[in-house]
């Protein structure tokens, strides 16, 4: 085996600090090692400020010409810097007094961040920056800087102290790294060892290729790259053969809820549900465990088959459990199936992470009990959560939760030898190849016709410099009755600068739309805070709803028929699709703008003018995959909840056409590395595995 060490064993790491890293699940330096970088900032060159591009990254310096604490809806420190070449305006919305201080006029500032358009020219917020003396500048570094992933109260700089300090242990031989891909593999692929991958990737030498780690094609990222789609094909192999290793409910007797369901609806389902129902029912009555992905495009109505199957299910007598990545999509099923099933005599139960007290231990008593339909997020796997008896698991938007965190739901309806159905739903188009891949042996179905009487949304793909436009065009469409969404979009792993952006641009809305009700949701609002005001634009009582890509999904309001993407050029095709199927719902004609910063490059005048062509999913899907743009094909990298960590399932196509014939030469064998190969990447690799 090789060695190990606990992370306890590294300078600096402590009790506290150990305790933050293990809620990120890291508990070895072998776990630190594999915490790669979010992404990179070059700081080893300074740019003119007249030079600077909306939506670049870059590194200025400049003298502080104003500075000031400006007091409004919320306060912020404004500061306007110049360098001879143009003027920059830097703003932060958590200051000190003695920040204030600093920026006194006159004085020198590097600062480092990414150039955004404002009402009032380029700006930065929350830069990072340090105060320059006079003659005792410090060095520009001389290789890429690695930003990682973090949580609260653990900054940039420890992680770039405690990513050194294993770098240097694995060089010594102190901390050792098990080579899981057989030579021959790696010749066939011309692919660098693991440790030279990792090291590359953490600590880019200053003669690195910068376009290609910028945009993860660096052979180190490859090599990593190839291994995680190899670990997360085998999970799905395993978990497959694992699945026709046990049996299950059958789910085979129809019943009268579901008749009385159908006559309920305002409409009647298409034929494309009518062909997924009987592919879903043909497997709840078969004895082994259904595991199939229902996929559909934007507004093809899967909730209505989810419906019908968890029907099946209760009508049968077992319990279905609904589970969905976020609060907010959450709440939006928990709706959806209260309005629909408790006029059937069903009740839905209700467990998120934010049910605590009395509430959870009521909702608990419930499940246990055998409540027959449960929603809520991934708070329905927990420790703690029993069920009676639990026969159908239905996750939405499932690449958003990790193989082994499925699994774990899978497990809660143990009975016996009996294990549950599973029933998954992504609105994601995936082209169908890609899907063979990534999904490895899962039963596919897809929902592939619109309910009649949606109207297409017409698409505008408009500059930034007629922000203006736009904003008297919203202000017309509400004054007609109609709804609108400005959603914004920023690159930043922080939920709190995310947050405040969204903030900033709420508040300059409501100046200009005066008389208009401007409502605000984003990701660090707590749950009650967001659905009140979803709850108050569904209702009419708000005309505009500001909010980051938390809407991305789960949010229905007929009414709304205008959406704003702020930035859209920043976005992959599959989530700009997926946030234009906000709109459209009734209806009403439609209109999405996309707000783009010129100039465009030709990668991202081909995206946008794709979403202006079509609104036909798979298409898109296509075409973004064609594109290889650094856009995710599953749409996931603005959400903070991505699956991989390196590969991505566009941009790595090539390597996806590998993967099967490398899973099959290892099960074949090196069955040792299989199950390494999932628990590095993938983790409870025992549990895919059968052991």
């Amino acid at each position: 085996m090789p060695k190990t060490e606990s992370l306890t064993t590294l300078s600096g790491v402590g009790p506290k600090l150990a305790e933050k890293l293990g809620k990120l699940g890291l508990h070895r330096v072998q776990d630190l090692l594999f915490h790669l970088p979010l992404r990179y900032e070059d700081r080893t060159r300074l740019r003119a400020i007249g030079e600077l591009l909306p939506g670049e990254p870059a590194q200025v310096e400049g003298r502080v010409d104003h500075s000031a604490i400006v007091r409004g809806r919320r306060s912020m420190l404004v500061v306007s810097i110049s360098d001879g070449t143009g003027r920059l305006t830097l703003r932060f919305f958590h200051f000190s007094a003695r920040q204030k201080q600093q920026f006194a006029t006159g004085a020198m500032v590097r600062c480092f961040g990414e150039a955004r358009g404002g009402f009032q020219g380029l700006e930065m917020i929350h830069p990072t920056y340090s105060l320059l003396r006079e003659g005792s500048e410090p060095p520009l570094a001389d290789r890429l800087t690695p930003v990682y992933p973090s949580t609260e109260g653990v900054g940039q700089a420890t992680w770039i102290r405690l990513t050194d300090q294993a770098l240097d242990r694995l060089r010594t031989g102190d901390v050792e790294l098990e080579e899981l891909l057989p030579a021959a593999q790696l010749d066939a692929l011309a692919m660098m060892r693991l440790e030279d991958a990792l090291d590359a990737i953490h600590r880019p030498t200053p003669d690195a290729d910068v376009a290609a780690l910028m945009e993860r094609r660096h052979p180190a990222q490859q090599r990593l790259a190839v291994e995680e789609l190899l670990a997360h094909h085998l999970g799905m192999r395993l978990l497959n053969r694992r699945k026709r290793a046990h049996r299950a409910p059958r789910l085979d007797r129809p019943g009268e809820l579901e008749q009385r369901f159908l006559d309920a609806l305002p409409f009647k389902p298409t034929g494309a549900q009518d062909r997924v129902c009987a592919e879903i029912n043909a497997d709840l009555a078969g004895q082994h465990p259904m595991l199939r992905l229902v996929h559909g495009d934007v507004g093809s109505g899967k909730t209505v088959v989810a419906a019908l199957a968890a029907l099946r299910a209760i009508v049968n007598g077992y319990q279905v459990a609904v589970m969905a990545p976020t609060e907010l999509l959450a709440e939006q099923h928990l709706r959806v199936f209260d309005d629909w099933l408790r006029p059937l005599g069903i009740e839905p139960a209700w467990l998120s992470g934010k049910v605590t007290g009395k509430a959870r231990q009521a909702a608990l008593e419930a499940i246990a009990g055998g409540a027959p339909l449960v929603v809520g997020t991934h708070a329905l796997m927990q420790e703690g959560v029993e069920y009676e008896r639990l026969g159908l698991v239905i996750v939405d938007e499932q690449h958003r939760f990790g193989v082994h965190q499925r699994m774990a739901l899978m497990r809660k309806g143990e009975d016996r030898d009996l294990r549950p159905h599973q029933l998954i739903m992504t609105a994601t188009p995936i082209p169908r190849t890609l899907a063979m891949t990534a999904y490895a042996g899962m039963e596919v179905s897809v929902i592939d016709e619109l309910p009649p009487g949606r109207t297409p949304v017409t698409t505008a793909v408009v500059s930034n410099d007629r922000r203006g436009e736009v904003v008297r065009r919203v202000a017309a469409a509400c004054a007609e009755g109609r709804q609108a969404y400005w959603v914004c979009t920023l690159i930043e792993e922080s939920d709190a600068v995310q947050a405040q952006a969204a903030e900033a641009v709420a508040d300059e809305l409501r100046d200009a739309l005066e008389g208009l009700g401007v409502g605000l949701v984003h990701g660090r609002m707590k749950a009650a805070e967001k659905q009140a005001v979803m709850l108050a634009f569904k209702a009419g009582d708000l005309d505009l709803l500001v909010a980051t890509t938390v809407i991305e999904v789960g949010v229905d309001v007929p009414n709304a028929s205008l959406m704003i993407i702020e930035n859209a050029e920043r976005l992959g095709l599959s989530q700009l699709h997926q946030l234009r199927g906000r709109v459209g719902r009734g209806a009403k004609q439609s209109s999405c703008v996309l707000l783009y910063e010129p100039p465009l490059g030709d990668l991202a005048r081909q995206r946008l003018d794709i979403m202006r062509e079509s609104t036909d999913g798979f298409r898109i899907a296509e075409k973004d995959l064609e594109l290889r743009g650094p856009g995710d094909v599953l749409g996931t990298r603005q959400t903070g909840m991505l699956q991989f960590r390196v590969a991505d399932l566009g941009r790595d196509a090539g390597l996806l056409a590998r993967v099967p014939g490398m899973a099959d030469e290892l099960l074949a064998n090196h069955p040792d590395s299989v199950t390494a190969l999932v628990r590095r990447w993938v983790g409870d690799a025992a549990d895919f595995a059968g052991v």
